[in-house]
């Protein structure tokens, strides 16, 4: 690289040389070298005892989904909104939970935008196979904004015959509690809104394999972290259920036809009327497909950014759950400043027991079955793709090329 050099600097006392990297006036001095080694290794140190927390977090959560009773004291009749948009991985088997449910009366929306959508003939088969369910299918390709997912729901949502609404997306899979569970939580004093954490479950391929390791080893964790420390402020698409009275009271789906994190704002404005938003005791299960890395780094990119967008200081602060990248700075920082490399090493070492720790941690808890060797590589690609998303804005959503901007807000991508 033009004028980019390496110097070997001896000294009388050393019998190695010790490498310095300058550009001019803007050179890599000792001094300066030295402070980033003291701060990569303190950043590091850091992120081992977040990692330690996080799986401390997780056997605490697991005991809290066994500790948990089933029954309700309440049980008023729930709709179920299900918007569907292609053949997603084992859609009818994802369905098909939906319709198990130990649950006295419950009704199912499923919504399509593209009347020659695949999903549709799935859909209808649900229908054929459940015949004593209240089950209803709505085709609609009116576009009511940029969110075309939240247009869907508009376009389902006269079709509701009860006031408790759940919206769950289409590649959950559930258990035959799922309902009750969500009735629970959403039956406590003070709970405008209700929604639940998601495991990843990978299909065939490594891409798959990474996509549902940073699901249940990022993700989940970092969601139980911040909630033992402050009130839950996160809702996620996976599941959110609501009173119908309380959508309308913050705008109906409508005001949020023009957000890609259209979940996280209607969590936000639930809690702006005083209500909370509750995280329930149960979890579903994402069947995670991703075909080709372009697919992982593609849908990865998209979360990143949208996050980046609602919640700019924390995802800046979440390089902080990076421990094995973080000691791995440590470690290059230390050879090119020629000293530290002792606490460099202990550091790697901490980080790389921390790391593990969590893992077996989701593993048994969860009973999840992901390989170790692959957290190198899944810590490493999540350092990147989260440097990667401040890089722009553009996201790839359900074949669509779109824009976000810092306040969440989409638009067509020219």
């Amino acid at each position: 690289m033009p004028g980019f050099s390496y110097r070997l600097a001896r000294s009388g006392r050393r019998s190695t040389g010790s490498w310095r990297c300058s550009r001019g006036r803007g050179a890599f001095t000792s001094d300066r070298m030295e402070t980033i080694y003291w701060l990569c290794l303190a950043l590091a140190l850091a992120s081992c005892g977040y990692v330690l927390f996080a799986a401390d977090c997780v056997r605490r959560f697991g005991a809290r989904l066994h500790r948990e009773s089933r029954s309700s004291s309440a049980a008023p009749p729930i709709t179920v909104f299900k918007p569907l948009c292609g053949p997603d991985v084992e859609l009818l088997e994802n369905l098909r939970t939906f319709c198990r449910q130990d649950y006295p009366e419950y009704q199912i929306v499923f919504g399509v935008r593209d009347p020659a959508d695949p999903a549709i003939a799935v859909a209808r088969q649900i229908i054929s196979e459940f015949p004593a369910l209240d089950l209803d299918l709505v085709i609609d390709p009116t576009v009511h904004g940029t969110n075309l997912k939240i247009s869907n729901l508009i376009n389902m949502y006269h079709r509701a015959k009860h006031n408790v609404l759940v919206i769950a997306d289409s590649d959950m899979r559930v258990g035959p509690d799922y309902l009750r569970r969500l009735c629970n939580a959403l039956n406590k004093e003070g709970a405008g809104m209700v929604t639940c954490l998601y495991l990843g479950d990978p299909l065939s391929g490594l891409p798959s394999a990474l996509g549902a390791l940073f699901i249940n080893e990022w993700f989940l964790p970092s969601v139980l972290v911040a909630t033992r420390f402050v009130p839950n402020s996160y809702c996620f698409g996976a599941t959110m259920a609501i009173p119908r009275s309380v959508l309308e009271e913050v705008g109906g789906l409508g005001a949020f036809a023009d957000y890609l994190a259209d979940d996280y704002m209607l969590g936000r404005k639930v809690l702006a009327t005083g209500r909370r938003v509750d995280i329930a005791p149960v979890l579903v299960e994402n069947r995670l497909l991703e075909p080709a890395w372009r697919d992982l780094i593609a849908h990865e990119l998209r979360w990143a950014r949208t996050i980046r967008t609602v919640q700019p200081a924390g995802f800046a602060a979440s390089f902080l759950t990076d421990a094995l990248p973080l000691a791995c700075l440590c470690l290059l920082f230390a050879w090119l400043n020629d000293s530290g490399m002792g606490f460099a090493i202990a550091a790697a070492g901490f980080a790389l027991i921390a790391r593990s720790l969590l893992h077996l941690s989701v593993n048994k808890t969860f009973n999840r079955r992901a390989a170790m060797w692959l957290i190198p590589l899944r810590d490493l690609l999540t350092f990147l793709i989260r440097a990667g998303s401040f890089l722009g804005g553009d996201v790839e959503w359900r074949r669509q090329s779109l824009h976000v901007d810092n306040g969440s807000r989409l638009s067509m991508k020219d």
